[in-house]
Parts: C-alpha cells; structure tokens; sequence
C-alpha cells in the first residue's frame, strides 16, 4: 500500500504538470473503485483550472475554484503523467486530460483506491474530518501522543498506525520508528514511558522525513508510465530483513503479526 512518504512525493511529482492547467477531457474506463467514480465527473471536471495539489493524510487534494477532487490509491494505485494520446495499459481506469495535452492517469490493478468529488471544505469531507495530526506538523508533539496513550492496551505499533492518532505511520515506517526508539512493537501503548515516547516521536518524524527526501530523488521519472516513485530504495534497518543480522548488534532480526500486519523488530535492541 503506498504510504505517506509514497503520497507526498507523488503530490510533488504530478503538481508542475497540472498546476495550473484547464481540463479539456476526463475518460473513465471502470467506475467499480472501492467506491464508484462519480457519475457526473466528466461533465463537472471538464473546463475547470487546477489551482493547487496538496495532501491530507494519504488522500491527494487536487482544488479548483469549484470544489476539490479527492483521490486515495488504496493498496495498489499510482499516479502518472502521459502523453493523452498513449494507449491505456490494462487497470489504467481514469485519465484527466489537459490543454497541455497530457493527461494524468490512475492505475489501479486491485481497485481499492477511490475518487470523490466535493464542493464544501474538503478537509471536512467525511474521509478527512477525523483524521489525527500531520506527523511532521507541530500539531503532533509528545503531550498529545502521551494523553491520547494513558490506559490503552493496544500493542504501540498498532496505536501509531491509527490514523486518528496520527496520519500516514504505516507499515514499514511503525517497525522502522519503533527500532530507531528501541521499543517493542507488541509493548502496550500504555506501559510505555513518557521517554520512551519524546525517543518514538523524533524518530517517526525522522523516518518520514527521510523517506520523503529519498522519494525527492525521482520526481523526474514522474512522466513515466508507471508514476511510482522509487523512495522504497532507502536502507532499511528491520523492515522485510527477518533472519537478517540487525545493523545494531547482529542479532538476528525476527518477524511477527500484529494486527493482521507483518512486523520486524530487533529481539536485543527492542526487549518487551
């Protein structure tokens, strides 16, 4: 699933090409997304100015005068820049043609990535309304992540990836942040120190802040078919090295499942 870092790189990425620019055309090949393409999307998107592209959580944000396209890429969609002439590839489900004779183009082999239309505040959008604070934002300090961990049993790793404790820790960036603190991802959220939580917060804006300057690195390849950026290059520290030694100590990293979700950690570096 694109994460965060995955969200924000494309957002840079797409933006110098239709910042700016009028909608001549919108194609829909499949409306069956995880929700259905908007029925009237053609007819309201065509001949409307894009202003700006930004992001809230892992949904992108493409505003115009008249409302704001929200668009999610779920656990399999990517964004590209193409010539509007290029012949879709299969899974290519929606293209938003441009005067400047682009098109940006979704691709989404498993469909549960979603588009929506809305002319209120977008940040007040149902999807949007309950999320937690931006990890990089100063909204998301070590008082709120204390309070909102007093008496919750719930394992740490699965408390930092609540969208409504914070946006955008998924994955593979819970297990990197937990090793960087040195806390055991199956530790309770609130049998956690109030330490230990100043170590979490620096590191999870630390891994997120990387991945996105690594994600920086490929924004020229963002006209290419696939529109993925290549930020996963970085060097991970636990995450998919199970057996693998830890760069720490040489302990052998090992895997579990928390919350239906693979997790890496450090036996030495991370006790329970």
């Amino acid at each position: 699933m694109p994460e965060l870092p995955e969200v924000e790189t494309t957002c840079r990425g797409i933006a110098p090409h239709i910042e700016g620019r009028t909608v001549t055309k919108v194609i829909v090949r499949n409306r069956n997304l995880r929700w259905p393409v908007p029925a009237q999307l053609q007819r309201t998107l065509t001949g409307l100015r894009i202003e700006q592209v930004d992001r809230r959580g892992k949904y992108i944000l493409i505003h115009t005068a008249a409302g704001c396209l929200i668009m999610h890429l779920g656990m399999s969609g990517s964004l590209s820049i193409t010539d509007a002439e290029t012949l879709p590839r299969k899974h290519d489900h929606v293209d938003i043609v441009f005067d400047s004779g682009q098109c940006l183009r979704l691709h989404d082999p498993r469909r549960f990535g979603s588009i929506h239309w809305t002319t209120a505040a977008p940040l007040q959008h149902p999807l949007l309304a309950a999320l937690g604070p931006e990890p990089l934002s100063r909204d998301f300090d070590l008082d709120t992540l204390w309070r909102a961990s007093r008496k919750r049993r719930v394992a740490i790793k699965s408390f930092i990836m609540n969208s409504h404790i914070v946006v955008g820790v998924g994955n593979i960036y819970a297990s990197e942040a937990l090793f960087m603190a040195g806390i055991h991802p199956r530790r309770p959220a609130g049998r956690v120190t109030q330490l230990a939580y100043e170590k979490l917060l620096k590191a999870i804006k630390t891994v997120i802040r990387s991945a996105i300057k690594q994600g920086g690195t490929t924004l020229r390849d963002f006209t290419q078919s696939d529109g993925k950026p290549g930020y996963f290059k970085q060097r991970l520290k636990v995450y998919g090295r199970e057996g693998e030694a830890c760069r720490v100590c040489g302990t052998p990293i090992r895997q579990v499942v928390i919350g239906q979700r693979a997790s890496y950690f450090c036996p030495a570096c991370q006790r329970p």
